[in-house]
């Protein structure tokens, strides 16, 4: 499974291609899905452009984002970043009126546990975010509803090519001795981020795990050229999962 994650907590003075609005996001999801992806990650954003948790900014982007791509399950973040108290993060998960299918929990910060019970009240998808050079593997271990999350989500941080490629392979080694897949069998959505985005995707690609690209990873295609959207990163990725599986 090729999922695009839209645009991330980047802004558009980063890149002015970013979809931050409804509108964007849902012109950007019909596109990408067009082009092959077969879930949608997103960062709703507020009228400044930051990331947030709000429901009325919650509720009209995964609606727009439901409207352009029917069908095709969509997730949003819960980073700390858009709410520092892991108490109100996990009361505005439960304001939300537009739910969507899924939603990433990072579990390396505080009050993981909080928001991910909060999303299961809700009856949306938990995404545990295991990130690369963290404790988070045995923090969700010890969760106990640790084999109700809908995907592990390997998240390697490391930016340069080879560095990414190696703690990618340590994590998957973690997240395997751990048996940390739902319920023993489930998947596990891999990806880097920058330098390490295609790296990664590849590797990913040749183990035959779900994988994810988009200008929330990387801004740049595989020959290093600019990314014009989304579409063109999923396309991009798109060639090197058939390459594996013709390999």
């Amino acid at each position: 499974m090729l999922q695009v994650c839209l645009n991330g907590a980047r802004t558009q003075h980063a890149c002015p291609v970013l979809p931050v609005t409804p509108q964007q996001l849902g012109d950007a999801a019909a596109a990408a899905v067009a082009a092959g992806a077969r879930s949608i990650h997103i960062h709703p954003k507020n009228a400044d452009g930051a990331d947030t948790l709000a429901a009325v900014h919650v509720d009209a982007a995964v609606a727009a984002v439901r409207a352009s791509a029917p069908g095709v399950p969509i997730g949003v973040t819960t980073g700390a970043w858009t709410e520092a108290d892991p108490e109100r993060r996990a009361a505005l998960v439960r304001s939300w009126s537009v739910l969507p299918d899924h939603a990433s929990v990072n579990w390396h910060e505080e009050g993981a546990e909080l928001v991910a019970d909060a999303l299961l009240e809700a009856r949306i998808g938990v995404e545990a975010g295991l990130f690369s050079g963290t404790g988070a593997p045995e923090r969700l271990r010890a969760w106990p509803r640790a084999r109700r999350v809908l995907r592990v989500m390997a998240e390697v941080v490391a930016e340069d090519a080879e560095a990414a490629v190696a703690a990618a392979e340590d994590l998957l080694v973690r997240i395997e001795a751990l048996d940390l897949r739902p319920a023993g069998r489930g998947p596990v959505l891999l990806h880097g981020q920058e330098r390490g985005t295609w790296p990664v995707l590849a590797l990913a690609a040749d183990r035959g795990l779900d994988t994810r690209i988009g200008l929330e990873d990387t801004l740049l295609l595989p020959d290093g050229s600019p990314a014009p959207d989304n579409a063109a990163l999923v396309e991009a990725a798109r060639a090197v999962l058939t390459g594996a599986s013709r390999r």
